[in-house]
């Protein structure tokens, strides 16, 4: 294991202060300071306890960054890209980042909103005309208050229904049973295109009436990928990469499509057997954006500072757009929002996709960040947003969404 101590000094970010049952406010950039020695030890010291308990002594292979006002003052490195031939992970490896790759999505979204030239009230099909779903809104999918079924589910050759079954100790238990089998919708890799014609031609059941209730869904952001496309006449990895990683200068960071297939990067599962590539591998917006913590750090650094998105955007992409629920979770525009009374409000994204589990935290009114991208399936990586508690001073007693 090599560990590496970064302290960079000269970054302020624009911070956000959240009120008791107030959005967030945004704070004059000049009132951040720079962390002094002593503090910076201090935290130091304290992120490298809480990641070795958390992460370091799990099998943890990965990669992860923390800062805080603008100074990196950890990152750690370890296991392999390649368990076969045990290729290192370093700085320049980068990791499918899972749904992190939402909060690319919804904030190009949001970039388009404020050079009006996308209509978040508007319905899909001022973007997509033969969209089968008519009073789906663009705002819904940012929300995931669209009601849409889940493609992974409804793509599927093979369907199942939950059914009770007696075991052979005559207990009921619930078991899964294959009720139908069809035809792949086509051979080989599917794409967003491919999603789009199967909503159109067999029109799956809603989960939902649109803007009734909260249902994480990977559809709506495989449509904002789409409508992204129509409305700038650009394939989705090219213009992610000529409008934000090229400018920010992220340049580990790209889209995987049918492309790309060749640069493929297996992840692995707990056992170290690696993920073959399979069919839904190659449709993005929801997912396929790989990247490193350092570029994730350029990400993070952009929107605080707000050099991409104006910070009345940013304001409204953190508002809570459902119900608050007895846990506290919620999801504004293309964020997951934690806000549980008198605390800061936390705006984060997990990711989750075959072997890579992902995180990527922001509290936004200590201008503090973790992130952390890992290969190989590890349930103790969610955990690592317990590392917010060297911060804030408080127990970490809720859990973060996958």
């Amino acid at each position: 294991m090599f560990i590496r101590f970064t302290l960079l000094l000269g970054f302020f970010f624009l911070s956000i202060a959240c009120g008791t049952g107030q959005g967030p406010r945004f704070l004059d950039i000049t009132s951040k300071t720079i962390l002094s020695n002593d503090e910076k030890e201090r935290l130091i010291a304290e992120v490298k306890a809480k990641y070795e308990t958390l992460l370091g002594n799990t099998g943890f292979s990965g990669e992860i960054l923390i800062a805080k006002n603008g100074e990196v003052i950890f990152e750690d490195y370890k296991g392999y890209s390649n368990f076969s031939d045990k290729t290192a992970i370093l700085p320049e490896t980068p990791i499918h980042l899972a749904s992190i790759s939402k909060t690319f999505t919804g904030m190009a979204a949001l970039k388009l909103w404020e050079d009006e030239r996308l209509d978040l009230k508007a319905p899909v099909t001022k973007y997509i005309a033969n969209f089968p779903y008519t009073n789906v809104t663009i705002e819904q999918l940012l929300s995931h208050r669209s009601g849409l079924p889940d493609y992974t589910y409804f793509m599927e050759s093979n369907k199942y229904k939950t059914v009770k079954v007696k075991n052979k100790r005559g207990r009921w238990v619930k078991k899964l049973k294959l009720i139908k089998a069809e035809n792949p919708f086509r051979q080989g890799f599917y794409n967003n295109q491919d999603v789009l014609d199967y909503m159109v031609s067999k029109r799956p059941v809603p989960a939902a009436m649109p803007n009734r209730v909260f249902k994480y869904c990977n559809t709506n952001y495989v449509v904002l990928a789409l409508i992204i496309e129509k409305i700038t006449g650009q394939d989705f990895p090219t213009y992610m990469a000529e409008t934000i990683f090229k400018p920010l200068k992220m340049e580990n960071t790209y889209v995987f499509s049918a492309k790309s297939v060749e640069k493929y990067i297996p992840s692995y599962n707990a056992r170290m057997v690696p993920y073959k590539i399979e069919k839904y591998d190659c449709i993005y917006g929801d997912k396929n954006i790989y990247s490193t913590v350092r570029d994730m750090y350029l990400w993070d650094k952009a929107l605080s500072e707000g050099t991409y998105l104006k910070p009345s955007t940013l304001e409204m992409a953190y508002q809570p757009q459902s119900p608050i629920n007895r846990y506290y979770h919620n999801y504004g525009l293309g964020w997951r929002i934690l806000a549980k009374p008198n605390e800061e409000r936390l705006v984060y994204h997990n990711g989750w996709w075959h072997g890579n589990n992902t995180v990527f935290t922001r509290l936004i009114n200590e201008s503090a960040t973790i992130i952390i991208l890992g290969n190989k399936f590890n349930k103790s990586i969610y955990k690592g947003k317990e590392i917010a508690s060297v911060f804030t001073g408080k127990v970490d007693t809720s859990a973060l969404v996958e």
